[in-house]
């Protein structure tokens, strides 16, 4: 069965507005990783937004600068890696079955 093109354009709509409505609600999910085993957490949003970052007290204390900063640095590095995971899957759901095999074009 051959799609027309009004078929074809009513499905290249219906795959837009799935994807307004999955980036909007990236926003508003989220993705918290850690570092030095939990001293250091932090939140991304599916839009691969810092949210929020959480020290532990006694790391804080410590007064090891460096250890904090790297600390800090890698729970952001693991939280953006996740978010951009998260925001992956949820945008190939609905791409999914719309692109042949082996097309890649970013943002599909």
């Amino acid at each position: 069965m051959k799609l027309n093109m009004q078929d074809m354009l009513k499905q290249v709509q219906k795959m837009q507005s799935d994807m307004a409505k999955v980036q909007a609600e990236l926003e508003n999910k989220t993705v918290t990783e850690e570092s030095g085993g939990g001293m250091v957490k932090a939140t991304a949003n599916g839009k691969k937004e810092i949210i929020s970052i959480v020290i532990d007290e006694e790391i804080a204390k410590s007064g090891d600068k460096e250890m904090l900063e790297d600390l800090v640095v890698a729970a952001v590095n693991k939280a953006l890696q996740s978010a951009g995971k998260m925001a992956e899957d949820e945008m190939g759901a609905i791409t999914k079955g719309m692109m042949p095999p082996g097309m890649n074009i970013p943002g599909f």
